[in-house]
Parts: C-alpha cells; structure tokens; sequence
C-alpha cells in the first residue's frame, strides 16, 4: 500500500527506527518491532544502513520484515549522495522484488574521507531518478528551522518545493522543540504552492547526551520550557526519561489540535517510549 493513500481519514501516526550499529546484533531490532507491533502504526520507517551510511545496509531487510511478518506498512530510506545511478537503480529493483512500496528519498550525510560519486548532489535528483524508474511513493525530509546548510528559510522552503515537483507525495520533518516553527514553517510552505501533506517529525529527548548531540547535528533551538526541564531533571535518569515522554506528548497533542495531517516518532528503537507515547495519544488519532 502506498502511504499516499492513509492521508485524509485521520491523522497518520508513523515511527521510524534504524538498523542496530555494527557492534550490535541484528536480531534487536527485531525484539524491538515485536513490542512495537501492537501500536498499529499507520507505517514504520528503516532509516539507511548502519549509521546512515549503507555499508553494510540492512535497510530492505528490516523493511521487507515490517511488512511481510508484522503486517504493517513500511518505508525504507535511501540516501543518494555516495551512491551512483545504477547503485540505486540495483536498490530499487530489489525494493520491488520485496513489495516495498515507499522510500524516503535523502541526500544523505556528507560523510568525512567518503567522496560522494557526483550524481546525486540533491535530493530532489534522487526523487526524480526514483519516480522515472519505477512506481514508488516517495518521501522527501523539511526542515521547519531550516537545514543547516541552508543560508535562510526562504532558500529551504525554494529546495522544498524543488523536492515536490521533483515528484515528493509527502513530506516529514525534521525534529524540533517548539510548535511554532512548524506551524510556521507549514504555512509558509502552502504559501509557496506545496500542497503535499507534511508529518510532523517528534523526537523524544530522554537523556542530555542524547539532546546534545540533536542539536549539534540539527541545529534545533531548545526553549526556555525545555531547558528548564533538562536542567531540573538531567541527573535523574528515570525522571528525565519521564519528562522527555511528558514534552513530546504535549508536542503531539498541540500538534493535532492545530490540524497536522501526521506525526512521525523518532523511536530511537526504544519501544517502552513509543508505548507511553502512543498510549497518551492514541484517542487523539
């Protein structure tokens, strides 16, 4: 089932989780998608690779198991920055054979002393070559603070719409902390002509390493709100993982009242989250 298909009814709610590191067993995952499976999600994404970057992907694997064991629709990410044209032909003809029918199309981490092959420099390259050499519903990643490569918001917004027309059906966003730059962000894009819908990508933060290194990464602004709560309860794990859930609950439900069409949950492969998550909102949705 194409993902295009579930807009409209009701408010999407999808999780996205990635294949353990290297110095990981396989199988966690899949301990993982067993305790989540009973969400229901609308769908479950498989982000690309080990650590993003494919070289030793499990991604199909994952993905093909979301559908054809759990039951539940899924998306598998391909980034295309290191990757040639018949490197991603040879992934779409393999996503085919395994009845995969989404992918969100990245261009993935410029990673340091891996030069990339030159022929997607863009995303919105990729999520052409996707849509001419196959029958894909594809996804494209926003930024309702503006990527950080960007040099201003009304540049991100342009590439957005480049991604659309390029071929994106939706749209899920980058994380952030405050509601008001995605309502912002969202209204700008409409704006622009973008009428694809647009999840809202929420992360629950558990951890001050863990938040650390989002920003560092993202470059998300933190409000005062969720500093004072970092603040308060950052030596006190339990706590803090409680106050992390508590927040991103809020998010959600701001979120829905405000007419978002999706929410996609960072997991973290963390299925306890993703339960108390689902659990404070699933009237909601």
């Amino acid at each position: 089932m194409k993902i295009r298909e579930m807009f409209g009814e009701k408010v999407v709610f999808s999780l996205e989780v990635f294949p353990p590191r290297q110095i990981a067993p396989v199988q966690t995952i899949y301990h993982a998608l067993e305790e989540m499976k009973d969400l229901n999600p609308s769908f479950i994404s498989v982000t690309y690779g080990a650590g993003g970057r494919g070289t030793d992907n499990a991604t199909i694997g994952i993905a093909s198991a979301i559908k054809h064991q759990y039951g539940i629709e899924s998306v598998a990410h391909l980034t295309g920055f290191h990757l040639s044209r018949e490197d991603v032909r040879l992934q779409l003809e393999k996503l085919a054979e395994n009845g995969i029918e989404n992918i969100l199309a990245l261009r993935g981490d410029i990673v340091s002393g891996i030069a990339g092959k030159g022929e997607f420099t863009y995303a919105h390259e990729l999520i052409r070559f996707i849509k001419e050499n196959g029958d894909f519903h594809v996804m494209a990643a926003c930024y309702p603070e503006g990527h950080p490569e960007s040099p201003d918001i009304v540049s991100d917004i342009l590439n957005m719409k480049e991604k659309v027309d390029a071929g994106a059906d939706h749209l899920v966003s980058q994380l952030f902390f405050d509601n008001e730059f995605f309502f912002r962000f969202r209204e700008r894009a409409q704006l622009s002509g973008i009428k694809v819908p647009m999840e809202a990508g929420i992360m629950p933060v558990t951890n001050r390493k863990q938040i650390e290194r989002m920003v560092s990464l993202c470059k998300v602004e933190l409000p005062k709100k969720f500093l004072t709560i970092m603040r308060k309860y950052e030596d006190n794990p339990v706590a803090m993982r409680e106050a992390g859930i508590a927040y991103a609950v809020d998010q959600i439900v701001g979120l829905i009242a405000e007419g978002v069409e999706g929410i996609h949950l960072y997991t973290m492969n963390n299925p306890y989250i993703a339960q108390r998550i689902h659990q404070a909102v699933s009237a909601l949705i």
